[in-house]
């Protein structure tokens, strides 16, 4: 197998020409293989194939540099960068990740997951080399979903002053994880359907290549700023920018690729190629259902069908069924989400309601400004984001909804530990970066009811609010505990003394396992279903410190601005805290502090094995997600490794007791 020769990076410039087929029909092979046990993103990956060999046949790496945007499509270059034996790994904890890493390769130039990066971060490596004398070549390759990201403009804009070589390499499908929407896939999509343009092309160029010296002619032509595609082709946004413009190219040839990327070298400035592919190719259920194969599970190859479908309903389809709801009793209510409609479950709103949805492409920041316009004129707009996607409107979160105090509400999918995409994409900081802004509301469900229940809710608020919910099946549990949404109002689910569980959204579910390990250990267990982690619900808190020796804060984000740093703040401005519990350094897991501030309280009796036997106090413990990233992996490993599953949360109690 020629694959099987490919052991680091350059070792695909030993294949022949004749061979470059053969080897990518090779790598398509491997990886349907591959993911169809692992899961991953198929579809990207099976598109880029050709692209990618074409671009290791022209580099040297790891000199030259191949910044891989989001890094979706990035697999065949971690094959032929020597990693195709720990493709059993792929995602893994402790494995081979699904996007690039330094820490993995030195051929991983730029650690990618989000969007829209890679033209700055190229940009960023270019200037680098200029300031360093260096001679390497710097590619970044961007999709046209990722395109449709304000930040690839402003660094189009930026890049367009330069005057040594950098290739933007437009990876063309048409195809983003959902349809492309906007002006610029509008745009691209006049360029594809030039067929006059791209007749003409072929016609002179075939017949140039018959003639003496016709091979001079056409480097000339695709080099010139005023060659005849600007006659043909309206506009030419590229090249009025000041980018050399080569393509389209067919993305699935691979001698044309190594032409037309040898000739982007030789220009001294910036250029783009405008390469043509297709998502899924090879594989015929990834070609028909692109969506299904952007992140997919294992699946059959034989059917694609997925090898363990799901039985249960997710939170995304509770939100999904929910807004349809919504959408039918309020002609007000409206959805927007950031090219990701089959991801948050918008599609059947999308579908029954098709004028008050609104899918504003790659572009967080604008999706949130819109929607406080739409708030300002007199609709109830629904903001439909991943966590980690969120993160990339803060700013207008804060300055053009809250500022203003306008009814947006935020449906915050894929919140928490999300697995095997790792640190870009996990969902652990929304609970701290959203409650640190005035007007914001933070709210999280126990199970499936609850999230039905806080979106009816929140649409009534009136106010911003941010509804957060994980990833994966919606837990079914604590059906009969269902008392009315009351803003910043907890619920009570257990109450006994001894040990109180403050638990907020999904570790409710993980509280009650924890509740039956405690009471096998005959402990006297509460849980607390908190509900809001802004505003707290501080009478809650002090019922619970004043009838239990141990509270127990649990959250599935950072300490840092978290649920946990709420309550401990309540707890020692009313003087009940007398020990903190599970401090690294303290051999007891318990220190004592200062009493001297403490407020006069109706406390009970003081607590064994605390440092501070004169006061009569309550101890803490804050179970969250440590200040640290979180690499790809397992949810269940991942919760294990860091310590907020139930079995590590039940030894951490005891150890304080």
């Amino acid at each position: 197998m020629l694959l099987e020769t490919i052991e680091q990076a350059n070792d695909i410039k030993r294949v022949g020409k004749e061979d470059w087929d053969s080897l990518a029909q090779e790598i398509r092979d491997f990886l349907i293989r591959t993911i169809s046990v692992t899961g991953g993103h198929l579809g990207s990956n099976l598109g880029a194939v050709e692209l990618t060999m074409a671009l290791h046949l022209v580099l040297d790496l790891p000199q030259d540099k191949i910044i891989w945007d989001v890094g979706h499509q990035s697999y065949t270059h971690k094959i032929l960068t020597g990693r195709r034996e720990n493709f059993g790994s792929l995602r893994q904890y402790h494995g081979l990740s699904g996007f690039p890493k330094r820490k993995e390769s030195e051929c991983d130039v730029f650690d990618t997951g989000h969007s829209s990066t890679s033209i700055s971060a190229g940009l960023g490596l270019v200037k680098a080399r200029e300031l360093t004398g260096g001679t390497n070549t710097v590619v970044s390759v961007i999709g046209d979903g990722s395109l449709t990201g304000g930040m690839a403009y402003e660094a189009l804009n930026n890049a367009a002053k330069l005057e040594t070589n950098f290739i933007v390499i437009l990876n063309d499908n048409n195809m983003s994880i959902s349809e492309n929407v906007g002006g610029v896939s509008k745009y691209l999509n006049n360029i594809r359907t030039a067929t006059g343009y791209l007749d003409l092309k072929k016609g002179i160029y075939n017949a140039l290549q018959g003639m003496k010296r016709g091979n001079d002619i056409i480097d000339r032509i695709r080099r010139a700023k005023s060659s005849f595609k600007q006659l043909v082709i309206p506009g030419m946004f590229f090249e009025d920018m000041g980018i050399t413009y080569l393509g389209p190219v067919d993305g699935h040839d691979i001698a044309t690729m190594v032409s037309v990327i040898s000739d982007a070298k030789r220009v001294q400035g910036p250029v783009l190629i405008h390469v043509l592919t297709q998502k899924g190719k090879g594989y015929l259920p990834a070609e028909r259902h692109p969506a299904r194969f952007h992140g997919a599970e294992p699946f059959d190859i034989g059917t694609g069908v997925p090898s363990h479908p799901r039985t249960d309903a997710n939170y995304t389809d509770i939100f999904s069924t929910v807004m349809c709801k919504l959408g039918q009793r309020d002609e007000k209510i409206v959805a927007i989400t950031a090219a990701m409609p089959d991801g948050t479950g918008l599609k059947r709103f999308r579908n029954m309601y098709p004028d008050r949805f609104f899918d504003v492409g790659i572009a967080e920041q604008h999706a949130v400004t819109f929607a406080a316009g739409l708030a300002a004129g007199g609709l109830k707009p629904i903001v439909a984001i991943y966590s980690s996607f969120l993160q990339r409107a803060y700013d207008q979160i804060l300055h053009d909804v809250c500022i203003q105090n306008l009814p947006v509400v935020f449906a915050v999918d894929r919140a928490g530990l999300v697995g095997s995409d790792g640190e870009t994409h996990q969902g652990i900081f929304d609970y701290t970066y959203l409650s640190g802004i005035p007007n914001m509301h933070v709210c999280a469900p126990k199970n499936k009811w609850e999230l039905s229940d806080m979106m009816k809710f929140a649409v009534g608020l009136g106010a911003p609010i941010a509804v957060r919910y994980p990833r994966g099946a919606a837990y079914a549990g604590l059906k009969e505990y269902r008392a009315p949404i009351e803003l910043g109002k907890a619920e009570w689910i257990y109450r006994e003394g001894e040990i109180a569980l403050l638990a907020v959204g999904s570790m409710v579910k993980t509280a009650e396992q924890v509740r039956t390990l405690l009471k096998e250990k005959g402990h006297a267990v509460s849980i607390l279903n908190a509900r809001f982690v802004k505003p707290i619900d501080q009478e809650a808190v002090r019922e619970a410190c004043r009838s239990h020796r141990v509270i127990v804060a649990m959250e599935e984000n950072v300490a840092c601005g978290g649920y946990g740093e709420k309550v401990l703040d309540c707890m020692n401005r009313w003087g009940y805290l007398d020990a903190y519990g599970d401090i690294p350094g303290d051999e007891n897991g318990v220190i004592g502090a200062d009493t001297s501030t403490y407020e006069n309280e109706n406390l009970h009796g003081n607590l064994s094995g605390s440092r501070n036997p004169g006061f009569q106090g309550n101890v803490f413990l804050g179970i969250s997600i440590p200040d640290a990233y979180v690499e790809h992996g397992n949810v269940e490993l991942l919760k294990k490794e860091i310590g907020i599953d139930a079995e590590s949360v039940a030894k951490r109690i005891e150890a304080v007791l």
